[in-house]
């Protein structure tokens, strides 16, 4: 595909914050990292929150088409507040 950025990793680990950030300046970062991931095709893998800056990562990445997996231990899944599920459940 014409102009399109590839990448040697299939897959990108990304560990951040589930609060919004204090600052507009994270919330517009965690969204351009996200898209820029679905630039480069490259799939997330992350702790598997859907709010927060995790949350807008997530989210950007999911709706540019690309797969995301999100990691959650059993005993913390119970806790987490999961309104979208998009993610492939993995327990450790």
């Amino acid at each position: 595909m014409e102009g399109e950025t590839r990448s040697r990793f299939k897959r990108i680990c990304v560990f951040c914050g589930s609060s919004p950030g204090k600052k507009a300046g994270y919330q517009e970062a965690a969204i351009d990292l996200g898209k820029e991931l679905v630039e480069r095709r490259i799939d997330l893998v992350y702790g598997g929150g859907s709010v927060g800056l995790m949350g807008l990562v997530s989210q950007a990445v999911h709706d540019g088409g690309r797969h995301v997996l999100g990691y959650a231990l059993s005993l913390l899944f119970l806790s987490l507040d999961l309104e979208c599920v998009y993610f492939e459940y993995i327990t450790g």
